[in-house]
């Protein structure tokens, strides 16, 4: 960077969100449906809450590790879709340097967040079928509370360092970010200087920090198969591997659309921008939404549940119209 013409600041007062480069004319037609999956995220994650939260049958480690994936998820979603959203549908692009920073922080704090919250529930999951007897005895409310505050804290120490290595970076040329959201790699692309330090960083959360949950989590699930598999009937295997179907489902939705759109941004360089763009978008949209319906569908206290609060409110407005009725028959007599 020897031009004189290039322009050094530590600290850009703005960085320019691009939206989905190339498709800027359909940005109001693409937002459609990033929209529809980020309501259907926010009711969906809020219900569990709630669901859970009035249920006193439902006070489980199982069903406190899922609110911390319900929060996770809001947090997650709502960190880049207001701003994306805004950008789609009044093309309001700018945002400050802090702010981008802290967009990135909660976007990859919450990502590593929500890995290590698979592990944990995959550690219920072991615990409830290879040790039915002990399981209350081993996951008790403390140690459940343990293992989210070692979750919370793993993800703010290991993601704590990736605003602080961007800036100390300088920065020239440009400010444009070609995505609608701040990320790691996105805003380090911009920096002139080596910032090698932060690829490398960013690789070893990566490897390291996701990998090693995806491995824990593969472990529990060979444990928990063969403990399964040794089950005398066909019944028995079906009705207990039926209890890990809503988590496998959802670990599944977490970590291959991830797996894929690292392959793709790594391995295939000649697929269009734009094609990047939108699966990173899609890959960050879609656990939110779907994993509020995988639980409410395959979860069946949470489905219960939900049948009785829906069959209340029928009820209810049923009495309340028969009431209303009699009351104006009386009227008339």
């Amino acid at each position: 960077m020897s031009d004189s013409n290039t322009t050094y600041f530590t600290n850009p007062s703005t960085f320019i969100l691009m939206g989905i480069p190339g498709l800027e004319a359909a940005h109001v037609w693409i937002s459609i449906p990033f929209c529809a999956m980020y309501v259907i995220a926010i009711l969906g994650n809020f219900t569990i809450l709630f669901i859970v939260k009035t249920e006193p049958s439902l006070h489980r480690p199982m069903y406190y590790f899922l609110c911390m994936l319900a929060v996770s998820d809001l947090v997650l979603s709502t960190s880049i879709l207001p701003k994306m959203l805004s950008n789609f549908w009044f093309n309001s692009r700018e945002i400050s340097f802090s702010a981008c920073l802290t967009q990135l922080y909660f976007l990859h704090c919450f990502s590593v967040m929500e890995s290590g919250i698979f592990v944990a529930m995959a550690l219920d999951r072991y615990v409830a079928i290879c040790h039915p007897l002990r399981h209350s005895t081993i996951l008790t409310n403390p140690v459940v509370t343990k293992i989210g505050l070692i979750v919370v804290l793993r993800s703010d120490i290991f993601i704590l360092p990736y605003p602080f290595l961007l800036r100390q970076w300088p920065y020239c040329r440009t400010n444009v970010i070609p995505q609608p959201y701040c990320a790691h790699m996105a805003v380090a692309k911009l920096a002139c200087a080596d910032t090698q330090v932060s690829s490398y960083y960013g690789l070893f959360v990566q490897f390291c920090v996701m990998g090693l949950d995806v491995i824990f989590i593969v472990i529990s699930y060979t444990l928990l198969l063969r403990a399964i598999f040794s089950l005398p009937t066909k019944d028995a295997r079906l009705k207990t591997f039926g209890t890990c179907i809503s988590h496998l489902c959802a670990t599944l939705v977490f970590y291959i659309p991830g797996l894929f759109f690292s392959l793709t941004y790594r391995f295939y360089q000649h697929v269009p921008l734009h094609f990047h763009v939108l699966i990173a978008n899609v890959y960050l949209l879609m656990p939110p939404m779907l994993n509020p319906i995988i639980y409410g569908v395959r979860t069946k206290q949470i489905r219960d549940r939900l049948l009785r609060l829906f069959t209340h409110n029928r009820t209810s407005q049923g009495s309340l119209h028969t009431l209303n009725s009699r009351v104006q028959m009386w009227g008339h007599a």
